[in-house]
């Protein structure tokens, strides 16, 4: 339901701005991270895997090299002929991606000569304090030594390559970095603000708060990672097939070859973004992973490939607010529960589309939080509405309480937004038809019997009549005493003539069920020894105000107009003329609605009491046709009945 007033619509603004704060500030605090890297993860499996790259070549070192070798750790020898068989089908930088910092004969001397080539480049290990550091081999000169680490996050998840770390003055080179610069023939220069230019690319660090990360540790200086494969983005052949020199020399030739493990046994394996797509060996091997990380390096700087790249914090805000704004303003505008769902989750969708494909151009921008911001402004908004729907619904059976049909309040509740503005029932001026009902000579009853026999004598009698009321799509307004006042045709407005019309014959028809209804109660009563009655019935149609009257501590739905007074002076006019025991005055205004379905008599134009003009008064004796009642009066009639009048002789 729409908010029609600026009081509830200003409300819901400020709980919407409040919820996407609490998102916010969930996000700042970093809760949301582990939902947008779910959602990076999903993104880089979506990609499709670019071609192998041709600059580089892995030597895996499998399961069944170890076996082949019968020895662990494979000894010296192994790898310095690995080595030679390499160099002699001119590589132009080999990557050794083994701790070789204690010998293991036999074969360390030949090794040893193999790792003084220039084209070598080893490994060490940083490590979190210094005992966990482990060094290069002592032949390898310092500016061909890159560091092995790999930075996780706290899910384990391989999403960064760092680059540099930097120890007071000392600067580490990581080893798919120093690679790439051996490769490239270039130290690359660095900027003052920390960035790192290598061949047409400028690494830009990352920082704490980049694309989905919030609290990341941003030391050294990191990039974000971009796989150029699920698999492998390289050539791979085995430590065997170098060994019996199977490999075609066009897969070494001036390429980079990283020889590393890739056997289970080894533990080198890594959690990455697409582990969750594979059922069996979910890990990327560390030699591996160093290989995408060249990879990405060689591109962007020899091809100038872009780079991930992220926006502004207040931009990542703006961007996260307006995807709230949207959720909000779908809760709030499609009340069908298919059609907002349908509106929701295509809202979704296209917040996932344009992340992906912003994605697909190296943006990393927020997606989990503006999902979350969208679905949870969108569920307040909903909630919200709920609620000031609950409280419409009080105001509405406040004011109106049982005393109308379910098809009324139907078509009041759904046009609740319209009738109702600042908790009451606007007034309106609307063309209805009034019923007023009286029991005859009820004082004179009231002397007889104790009040508690008339309380309940009366209740029956206005139960049975409220009943008759419901019955016909009307509203009993108000009880009187022993009176009763209903209404045909509020508070949704007749627009037509037809409906006006329908009004007028349900209320006359409602009247005669009513005498109906007290000629059992009365038979009834008489067996039981309570007051049997006669009752008159007084209906106009006209014009009238109606709307909520009162104060904030007491407040009712009440129709006001000269109409009103019309109906109320027919029922008691001439009170002593009645031989029937339901008798029913309606004037002129009503008979031009009937269409000759009920039979009248008339009275002429009479004085009523309080009023000047004269009225023309007729009494309904019953229906025209008794047979088809029912049909005539389901069927509204656009024709009015004007000129004719239909009396019949009581006699």
């Amino acid at each position: 339901m729409p908010l029609s007033t600026s009081s509830e619509l200003g409300g819901l603004v400020l709980a919407g701005i409040s919820v996407t704060g609490l998102v916010l500030g969930s996000r700042q605090l970093g809760y949301l991270e582990s939902f947008e890297l779910a959602v990076y993860d999903a993104m880089v499996r979506m990609r499709s895997n670019a071609n192998a790259d041709p600059r580089l070549l892995i030597v895996a070192i499998t399961e069944a090299d170890l076996r082949t070798q019968k020895q662990l750790p494979i000894p010296d020898r192994v790898y310095a002929k690995a080595l030679s068989q390499l160099q002699h089908h001119q590589p132009r930088t080999i990557g050794l991606d083994i701790f070789r910092d204690i010998p293991i004969e036999p074969g360390h001397a030949a090794l040893t000569k193999e790792l003084r080539r220039s084209n070598v480049i080893a490994i060490h290990f940083l490590g979190n304090t210094p005992e966990e550091a482990i060094p290069a081999p002592s032949p390898v000169s310092a500016n061909r030594i890159g560091f092995s680490d790999l930075m996780t996050d706290t899910d384990g998840v391989i999403r960064r390559n760092l680059m540099f770390v930097s120890e007071g003055a000392v600067e580490s080179v990581s080893f798919s970095t120093r690679l790439a610069m051996h490769y490239l023939n270039q130290s690359g220069d660095r900027l003052p603000n920390g960035h790192f230019v290598l061949g047409k690319a400028t690494f830009s660090p990352l920082k704490s708060n980049s694309g989905g990360y919030q609290r990341i540790d941003a030391g050294g200086e990191q990039i974000l990672l971009n796989y150029r494969s699920a698999q492998s983005p390289a050539e791979v052949v085995t430590l065997n097939q170098v060994l019996q020199n199977q490999v075609n020399p066009a897969l070494i030739k001036d390429r980079i070859v990283l020889i590393g493990s890739t056997a289970l046994s080894v533990k080198d394996l890594f959690f990455t973004p697409f582990s969750p797509a594979k059922t069996a060996n979910p890990k990327m091997p560390g030699v591996v992973i160093h290989a995408q990380m060249l990879s990405q390096t060689l591109t962007a700087a020899m091809e100038g490939r872009s780079l991930f790249w992220f926006w502004s914090e207040p931009i990542e805000i703006l961007w996260i607010v307006s995807w709230a704004i949207a959720g909000g303003l779908i809760a709030g505008w499609i009340q069908r529960p298919f059609i907002l769902a349908l509106a929701g989750t295509g809202l979704l969708l296209l917040l996932l589309g344009a992340g992906y494909g912003l994605f697909l151009y190296h943006a990393w921008v927020p997606i989990a939080a503006p999902a979350i911001a969208a679905i949870a402004v969108g569920s307040f908004t909903i909630i919200h509405q709920m609620q000031y729907a609950r409280q419409q619904q009080q105001i509405v059976m406040k004011l109106l309480g049982q005393q109308t049909s379910p098809e009324i309040a139907s078509a009041l509740w759904n046009s609740r937004d319209r009738l109702l503005q600042s908790g009451m029932l606007a007034g309106q001026t609307l063309t209805v038809t009034i019923l007023f009902i009286d029991i005859r000579n009820f004082s004179g009853i009231s002397e007889q019997h104790s009040p508690e026999v008339m309380m309940g004598w009366l209740n029956e009698y206005m139960g049975s009549m409220t009943q008759a009321v419901h019955h016909h799509h009307g509203i009993v307004n108000k009880f009187m005493g022993d009176g009763l006042m209903a209404v045909f045709g509020v508070p949704v407005p007749r627009l037509t003539i037809a409906e006006i019309a329908a009004d007028a014959r349900q209320t006359v028809a409602c009247a005669i069920e009513m005498g109906d209804r007290l000629q059992t109660l009365n038979q009834d009563w008489q067996q039981r020894g309570l007051p049997v009655v006669q009752m008159r019935a007084g209906i106009y149609t006209g014009t009238v105000m109606a709307g909520s009257l009162g104060g904030k501590n007491r407040l009712e739905y009440a129709v006001i107009g000269d109409s009103v007074n019309i109906a109320a002076r027919l029922e008691a006019c001439q009170k002593d003329k009645q031989l029937d025991l339901c008798r029913i005055l309606i004037a002129r205004e009503t008979l031009n609605h009937l269409q000759e379905q009920f039979r009248v008599e008339a009275w002429g134009h009479l004085q009523l009491r309080g009023r000047q003009s004269l009225v023309e008064v007729f009494q309904v004796l019953g229906y025209a046709d008794l047979s088809n009642q029912s049909s005539q009066l389901d069927q509204p009639q656009p024709e009015l009945y004007r000129d004719r009048l239909i009396t019949e002789d009581p006699n």
